[in-house]
């Protein structure tokens, strides 16, 4: 399922949620994927873990 993130210039993108390896707050929230890219976005992690977790539960 796909999530929606708000990168660091304010730009809305939308991330697949099975892709994504691990977040982590460093203490920006960095979200690196399968596949080695890395973002640094503005949620927090527990709110990635939600959104998630919601996908999940749909």
């Amino acid at each position: 399922m796909l999530i929606e993130v708000t990168k660091l210039n304010g730009t809305k993108i939308l991330v697949n949620d099975d892709a994504i390896e691990y977040v982590e707050e460093t203490p920006d929230t960095v979200v690196m994927f399968r596949s080695g890219r890395k973002i640094i976005i503005k949620e927090s992690r527990q709110e990635i873990k939600n959104l998630v977790k919601s996908n999940t539960n749909d």
